[in-house]
């Protein structure tokens, strides 16, 4: 539509998002991610349970392993000692202790299993209950949020961002669980069986602690960043390729170039500093676990020769130190995870917190069938506000007037037609249909009583009959062949492989001419009392503008309709046609009775009928 594209949609493929969103840090949006997920709960929190005993049962092996060493090695000291008998190996002890741990890590490695299957399920839950909801959002957003906000935007928190929820939030809460109990487990155990080895072998990994911290909350931003230059990507491909044609003719293959490799380098260098940094954490945590067991390393054999300890807490420590340092790397790696959540959770949530238009439920429903009066009463609008575009407009149209509305382009013609589709509502005014205003009847009960055919065609993945019939139930094979052969497409139909049930999609080897029958054809179908033709037979050639004009002719009979036209040699048969200029009207009446007034009608009229002349 040509007023609401020139008007409001100012912005370019590397623009901003223009969807309202209130920038979140790293809690706030696990906050809200958390409390989305409150109808997982339970199955949350048996997960979580299972990933904290999967840890636990690791925490037992240590200190048998240190048993089985005293053993052997309480076996082998005593045979080097002078004057002992040789004293063998309790193989059973052994054995027995042997049996038990490996019996404990299995059942570890079951809750670990659990654990993935639960969270797994999860995630791609929560990741499909979110597409869901940004979709089902879509429809309730004002139409004026939606024109400033970039579609590639918009697809990559349907697609992007969900995924990264969905993929990271398995790695992230499972991981951040376990990886937790570990490690305060690994303390305790640690302090359980030396304290003086424990507190070695904490400080030896505080510093790298502190590091992870601090390499986390810098690194925060550039999350950020990356999932926000990811969605002007998407915005930049999905306008700029849609359009390649364009790019071509006008020769824009270098400009688009630039623009996608400036916008490419944006993202890359976010990406990079964002995987750089998170990346650091594990061989980070890689060098404090070597150098904690240095540490136990040096002060075990100290106090192995002061006869403090056995061997075998040095080698239960040498287990502890990996346990203890293990959860921190993953710590780091599940830090990464959530802050990629958290990023994408910003995203998402700042949509879905985007506000809403009216609830509209327990308005009544239109009863009975509707006439087709119209009425516009002293109608003020502007898409920004202060900056008013429609002044005052008043227009009665009475039931089956075909009401044709011109103007030079910008006069605010498809805005009308915006306000009376309620795509936008008045600042002030109000318009009424049968004597209803349209603010008391639901948006959907409004819409339900149009048909619209705009310049704009849209097609759709689906065979030609879905793309004709379009959620109209009941329509019978007579009435698509009749509505085809009355806009000129059925022949064309005829010749398609399988006819109404052959697959069309939006790339589709359909003509621009073709593509606007279609949409008439679907118009027809659809029946409505009242019907809006913004620019339909723009695109099509004289002889199927005539074949389509007749059709017109009989879909309007008897329907009140509005008919926004540039050529004006199409609407001389019109009841009543509302000259625009600044968004207001400053002539009505027939075609004859403007012309006859020698206005500004007459001055557009004759004028194209010159250029037709000198054409």
């Amino acid at each position: 539509m040509t007023e609401k594209k020139s008007s409001q949609r100012q912005r370019g493929p590397h623009g901003p998002s223009g969807v309202g969103e209130k920038p979140q840090n790293f809690s706030d949006a696990w906050k809200k991610l958390l409390n989305y997920m409150h109808q997982y709960r339970a199955a949350l929190i048996v997960a979580l349970i299972m990933a904290a005993l999967s840890s636990i049962t690791m925490l037992y092996g240590p200190n048998v392993i240190s048993d089985i060493t005293n053993i052997i090695g309480n076996a082998i000291e005593t045979n080097y000692l002078p004057n002992n008998p040789p004293n063998k190996v309790d193989i059973d002890a052994v054995v027995s202790l042997a049996v038990k741990v490996l019996a404990v890590y299995m059942i570890g490695t079951l809750f670990a299993f659990g654990m993935n299957y639960i969270m797994a399920g999860l995630s791609q839950k929560t990741a499909s209950g979110l597409r869901r909801d940004i979709a089902a959002k879509a429809n309730r957003v004002p139409l004026r949020i939606l024109d400033r906000s970039s579609t590639g935007d918009l697809v990559s928190r349907v697609t992007n961002d969900a995924d990264t929820i969905g993929q990271s939030l398995n790695q992230s809460l499972g991981t951040m669980v376990s990886a937790l109990t570990l490690l305060f487990g690994s303390i305790i155990m640690m302090f359980w069986t030396n304290g003086t080895m424990a507190v070695t072998a904490i400080l030896s990994t505080l510093l790298g602690v502190f590091l992870m911290f601090g390499i986390m909350h810098y690194s925060q931003r550039f999350f950020n960043l990356q999932q926000q230059n990811l969605g002007v990507m998407n915005g930049l491909v999905e306008e700029v390729y849609a359009g390649h044609d364009v790019v071509r003719v006008y020769n824009g293959e270098r400009s688009a170039k630039q623009t996608f490799n400036r916008i490419n380098g944006l993202l890359a260098k976010s990406a990079f500093r964002s995987q750089f940094l998170g990346g650091t954490m594990q061989p980070l945590m890689n060098f404090v676990g070597n150098f904690g067991y240095v540490m136990v390393c040096i002060v075990g054999a100290v106090l192995t020769l002061n006869g403090s300890i056995t061997f075998g807490v040095i080698v239960a420590f040498m287990i502890y130190v990996r346990l203890f340092t293990q959860p921190l790397a993953q710590l780091g790696q599940a830090f990464q995870a959530m802050q990629s959540v958290a990023a994408a959770a910003e995203r998402v949530f700042g949509f879905l917190a985007t506000p809403e238009m009216e609830d509209e439920r327990d308005k009544p429903v239109l009863i009975g069938p509707v006439k087709g009066a119209v009425e516009f009463r002293n109608i003020h609008f502007g898409y920004d506000q202060g900056k008013e575009i429609i002044h005052g407009f008043s227009a009665k149209i009475q039931p089956g007037q075909k009401v044709a509305i011109v103007g030079p382009t910008g006069a605010g013609k498809t805005t009308i037609v915006n306000l009376l589709m309620r795509f936008y509502e008045a600042d002030s005014g109000e318009i009424l249909i049968d004597g209803v205003p349209t603010l008391d009847m639901s948006r959907q009960d409004v819409r339900r009583q149009f048909g619209m055919v705009l310049q704009d065609t849209w097609i759709f993945r689906g065979t030609v009959r879905e793309n004709i019939v379009y959620c109209k139930e009941g329509v019978t094979e007579d009435r698509l062949v009749t509505a085809c052969q009355a806009v000129g497409l059925y022949h064309y139909i005829q010749t398609l492989p399988q006819g109404f049930d052959t697959v069309l999609n939006d790339g589709s080897a359909l003509s621009v001419g073709q593509r606007q029958q279609l949409t008439i054809a679907r118009a027809m179908v659809q029946n409505a009392p009242l019907m809006i033709l913004d620019e339909a037979t723009s695109s099509v050639d004289t002889r199927t503008e005539r074949t389509i004009q007749k059709a017109m002719d009989r879909l309007t009979q008897h329907r009140t309709s509005f008919v926004i036209a540039h050529r004006l040699s199409t609407i001389r048969n019109a009841d009543l046609i509302l000259v625009m200029k600044e968004g207001s009207i400053i002539e009505q009446g027939t075609h004859d009775q403007l012309l006859a007034q020698g206005g500004f009608y007459c001055d557009l009229y004759n004028s194209q009928f010159d250029e037709g002349e000198s054409d």
